[in-house]
């Protein structure tokens, strides 16, 4: 039996204003403690492209300048078991408690789930009536893992670009 995983916590501010939910952090993420810690991971070139920003090196900056411009960051599962870092393999998941940080961070009017794992179990374990009416949608997922419906950075971009009409 594998080791059960926890997430890490939410990195949110009371001026949030969109939740990018992504499923279970990768193995290298958990190792590291950093949201998106895999380099090939698409995500912090999207959040800059969107802003037409440069991206640090320090995990430090990237988390300012996502709470800066109203984005939080947690994932749909606090705890599972999974071997590897494949969100197929994931078994026994237990969510986060994503209606109470929404009851506490009532700015919040958007949730952006960063692929179909996150945006599955989100509407698998919470009403819209339990996720106070906000908005919820499902963006191509950062993940630089090639797949059935994978796109392209530029493809992903376009998508995510959605996201800034909330900021």
């Amino acid at each position: 039996m594998t080791e059960k995983i926890v997430g890490l916590p939410p990195e949110v501010t009371k001026e949030a204003k969109v939740l990018i939910l992504g499923s279970m952090p990768s193995a290298l993420s958990l190792g590291y403690q950093e949201y998106y810690g895999n380099p090939r991971n698409h995500f912090w070139k999207i959040i800059y492209g969107l802003f037409g920003e440069d991206i640090p090196n320090s995990y430090e900056e990237k988390i300012g300048f996502v709470k800066q411009r109203g984005i939080a960051l947690w994932d749909t599962i606090g705890t599972c078991y999974r071997e590897g870092s494949l969100d197929s393999s994931i078994k026994g998941e237990e969510p986060n408690d994503i209606p109470s940080l929404l009851k506490e961070y009532l700015s919040i009017q958007l949730i952006a789930c960063n692929g179909t794992k996150s945006f599955q179990t989100l509407t698998k374990y919470f009403s819209p009536v339990m996720l106070s009416n906000v908005s919820v949608i499902k963006l191509p997922s950062s993940s630089p893992i090639p797949g059935r419906f994978n796109k392209t950075y530029k493809e992903k971009l376009e998508i995510w670009k959605q996201i800034l009409q909330y900021l």
